[in-house]
């Protein structure tokens, strides 16, 4: 074995300048909730861990884990790379920034519970009617229809950041179909597998527990009782990018899993077809968009959804997770007003920062998007994996100009942003540690109360220098270590 073998594996590791890195202070001395770990990954040398993220990647080929990239000509499937070197948060930043997360629901709960009521919100101009009701995920054909258990958002994912200073931040919200909660119980499982020794001795709050909150949850809020939970996980099918994941939640969580064709609609009651019979169906944890769910009501032409399943949820027969019409929640011109919607329907001061950003709806916020799109991070307000997307300080003066042409064209369709020096992790790349940029995206469970996942997903820009972590971009993933106690940090 070689001196470089047996050297320890952060002895060349040099944290990015004017950045926040979760594991190394600028001076280089190890963070003190990652002190331990630096010093028990220190001991595994890069020989040995090179040897054991191949032992994990090789865990992950054969469980079949993967996602889909339909853009991509070589093929759908892919493995999601996975990056051994956790990320590490203290338990007390944690727990202050889990009562930011449930207050957040709290008030996207509300929100939509208003806008498709009274629309007080609306009334008193704190959003602009037009942002609100000109959202392409506004549903205003679901207006006086009240979810069953009153609950929207019953599976939210919302992407954190850290800014330089360390502190987190709030980039976005997701409020439909949240995917990724699957890597992250993937991911911990591997890592106690493949790290068993470094895993025991760090002390991490456990995340196995999602699949049951997430049942007793969705059993909350369906019309029948408790004992008598008729909960399916409604799937477009295999060729559907998050697959694995509908999969592996319906038998994480002992449910059916179903296609449209699956379930039919009588007497404006849900019934799943058996071997047995019918079964009655009272909780649908869907993962297909709306406009799919019901060719009576949305696209006539969806071969995806149930006839007449919008008709039973009007009537309070059967619960949708999440509810119809959240789209509006997780608009990106929206985002910005959610610190107000905190404000306005909770009487409380928001508890999590968020990331200043521009409507281009507006016109003072046009004009100085259009003079800085340089500078700027323009997002097209609908789109999601990183795609309808210009990084100013990366792009070409070409690119500039066609988005300048698209804003013009359509200003309800973006926002722009400041770029924030996302915070580094070291990552393990090409054999070798180097810093990446990464974000978080923790999960919440509503039923008759919220839970948060400890930790979430952390998603890693394997490529140097890129700043966007989505896998259908390129990105990995990390497990999410919260370091139980206070004795950290």
């Amino acid at each position: 074995m070689s001196d470089d073998d047996r050297a320890p594996l952060f002895e060349h590791y040099r944290p990015l300048p004017r950045t926040f890195d979760e594991f190394f202070a600028a001076d280089g001395s190890p963070r003190p909730e990652a002190e331990q770990l630096v010093a028990l990954l220190n001991q595994l040398g890069p020989s040995e861990y090179a040897t054991r993220q191949r032992i994990a990647d090789s865990t992950f080929l054969r469980s079949g884990i993967t996602f889909s990239v339909y853009s991509d000509q070589r093929g759908s499937e892919r493995i999601f790379p996975f990056d051994l070197i956790p990320r590490v948060v203290p338990g007390n930043e944690w727990q202050r920034v889990s009562r930011g997360l449930e207050q957040r629901i709290r008030a996207l709960n509300a929100f939509l519970t208003d806008v498709y009521s009274e629309q007080r919100i609306l009334a008193e101009k704190v959003i602009p009617s037009e942002l609100v009701l000109e959202a392409k995920g506004y549903l205003p054909k679901l207006r006086g229809i009240r979810p069953p258990g009153g609950v929207y958002v019953h599976i939210a994912g919302i992407d954190l950041i850290r800014g330089p200073d360390g502190r987190f931040l709030v980039l976005e919200d997701n409020a439909r179909t949240p995917s990724g909660v699957s890597y992250v119980l993937e991911n911990r499982m591997v890592m106690k597998k493949v790290l068993p020794r470094i895993f025991a001795e760090s002390h991490v709050s456990g995340v196995e527990q999602y699949p049951i909150r997430l049942r007793k949850a969705l059993a909350s809020v369906g019309p029948a009782p408790d004992d008598e939970d008729g909960t399916v996980v409604l799937t477009p099918g295999p060729y559907n990018s998050a697959y694995f994941e509908h999969s592996f939640l319906a038998r994480k969580m002992g449910v059916p899993l179903v296609e449209g064709s699956d379930l039919f609609v009588d007497d404006e009651r849900v019934y799943a077809k058996t071997t047995l019979g019918r079964r009655r169906v009272d909780v649908i944890y869907r993962r297909l968009d709306d406009p799919f769910l019901d060719p009576d009501t949305f696209n006539p032409d969806s071969v995806l959804g149930v006839r007449g399943l919008v008709q039973a949820y009007a009537k309070g027969n059967v619960a949708l997770a999440n509810a119809i019409g959240n789209g509006v929640a997780d608009d990106k011109a929206i985002y910005p007003f959610v610190p107000d919607m905190i404000k306005f329907y909770l009487s409380e001061e928001p508890l999590l920062d968020q990331v200043e950003t521009y409507v281009c709806a507006r016109e003072s916020d046009l004009s100085y998007v259009l003079e800085h799109i340089d500078q700027l991070v323009i997002k097209a307000v609908n789109e999601a994996g990183g795609y309808g997307m210009l990084i100013g300080p990366q792009a070409t003066r070409a690119q500039c100009e066609e988005f300048r042409r698209r804003i013009l064209a359509q200003p309800r369709n973006y926002i722009a942003q400041p770029r924030i020096e996302l915070s580094t992790c070291p990552t393990w790349v090409d054999g070798q540690i180097g810093p990446r940029r990464v974000d978080l995206r923790p999960y919440l469970v509503t039923g008759r109360d919220t839970w948060v996942l400890p930790g979430g997903l952390t998603r890693v820009a394997l490529v140097e220098g890129s700043y966007v972590v989505n896998s259908s971009q390129g990105g990995g993933s990390k497990d999410t270590w919260v370091i139980e106690g206070d004795q950290h940090g």
